[in-house]
């Protein structure tokens, strides 16, 4: 059976055709829905049921509630092509889906399950679909995406060690399992990013017979500075308020600024499905400048630097891998309507509205207010804008509706 075959053996929903569609419109849908509930928790309006303190809550939810979403979508959609293999679809993606979903409501109401039956609940989801990847991956002889695999099983371990932190009444947002679970999204987005940036910039470029061209992706200096980027990592995993840790991510921006120039982006303007992938790498850099600033110099932009990799490098490029990706694998063309757009504006804005708001504690309230709502915006926008071609079969009709 070829994968085709196999999509089409599936008469359910159109959701559940495709590992994308469920996971792409549940992580939009969830990280705007956790957002709605976070600003009333942050002025004291609503009391979540659960166990983790509200700021934990805010930060599991967004980091390994809807990012190991956004993982999944892009992984079950990306690693058949990878291997060859078949592709999740029908009722084991429903079921795979069903215990993500069981995973976010397990934790929003934690305080009232017994202990560790939250935790367990929400690891099922990372632990199951890490095997998963790994078999496919392993079966396949697709040795090269390793690094990918070995990032997914970093990141599940993570999400139990925030897990850990918490149950022993520590500060789980700021703690080891937060730190080693961004590392290993911003190590994933560099990896990853490091390769679709620079080839869907080539692409369109050589479509309008544009002559300069960007570095070709995994060159020795590419090489260089993801070491770099790993070292700097594992710093601020172990010593986050360390001169050297401070000094080392201030090599990194400036080796990642480099190695944005070196593809081009300038050039792609006129086209936003491309230049926003250049924009949200650019978060990369930045967050590593801004974080190496705050240990150097404590205060300068308290929490708002570490919100430029996790808002604004994390969550804009997924945002612009889910609209590009939910374009091409619904037929429709990759252009960027008025409505996407929006939404990647909507979230520049969040960005560095939170951002300033760290910055400016002086002005932090409405700056919050506005980071919210920008927030709320782009990924609710996602919802409403792409949710209706997720939930429908591709129809291979032409029509920018986006």
């Amino acid at each position: 059976m070829t994968t085709t075959d196999r999509m089409r053996a599936w008469h359910g929903p159109a959701l559940f055709r495709h590992g994308f569609r469920p996971f792409f419109l549940g992580a939009t849908l969830w990280a705007a829905i956790a957002m709605v509930l976070w600003i009333p928790m942050l002025t004291g309006r609503l009391d979540l049921p659960t166990a983790f303190d509200p700021v934990s809550w805010h930060a599991h939810a967004f980091l390994f509630g809807y990012l190991s979403a956004v993982i999944a979508g892009f992984l079950t959609t990306a690693v058949p092509n990878w291997t060859g293999r078949m592709p999740i679809v029908g009722g084991p993606l429903a079921l795979l889906f069903g215990i993500w979903v069981a995973g976010r409501l397990a934790v929003a109401v934690s305080a009232e399950l017994p202990m560790g039956l939250a935790a367990a609940i929400d690891l099922a989801f990372p632990v199951i679909f890490t095997l998963a990847i790994a078999r496919e991956i392993v079966a396949g002889k697709n040795w090269r995406n390793l690094p990918v695999l070995a990032l997914l099983s970093v990141f599940t371990l993570a999400d139990g060690l925030f897990h850990c932190e918490a149950a022993q009444g520590d500060y789980a947002a700021e703690g080891y399992g937060l730190r080693l679970g961004v590392g290993a999204a911003v190590l994933l987005v560099a990896l990853i990013g490091g390769r679709i940036v620079p080839s869907f910039t080539r692409n369109w470029l050589v479509q309008r017979g544009e002559s300069r061209l960007p570095a070709p992706p995994m060159q020795r200096f590419d090489k260089l500075v993801l070491i770099v980027l790993l070292v700097a990592l594992l710093l601020w995993l172990a010593a986050p308020h360390a001169a050297v840790t401070g000094a080392v991510l201030l090599l990194t921006g400036a080796l990642h600024l480099v190695r944005l120039a070196r593809w081009r982006g300038r050039l792609t303007l006129a086209e936003p499905l491309v230049a926003v992938l250049h924009v949200a790498y650019a978060f990369l850099p930045l967050g590593a400048l801004a974080t190496g600033a705050e240990i150097l110099s404590p205060g300068l932009f308290g929490t708002g630097a570490t919100h430029l990799w996790m808002a604004g490098l994390i969550g804009l490029m997924t945002l612009a891998v889910m609209t590009r990706a939910t374009l091409g694998h619904t037929g429709q063309p990759l252009v960027a309507g008025p409505g996407t757009v929006a939404i990647y504006l909507a979230l520049v804005v969040a960005v560095l509205a939170r951002f300033l708001a760290g910055a400016l504690p002086q002005f932090a309230a409405p700056l919050y207010d506005l980071a919210g709502l920008g927030w709320i915006g782009a990924f609710g926008g996602f919802a409403v804008i792409y949710g209706p071609c997720l939930m429908r079969a591709k129809t291979g009709k032409k029509r920018p509706s986006h």
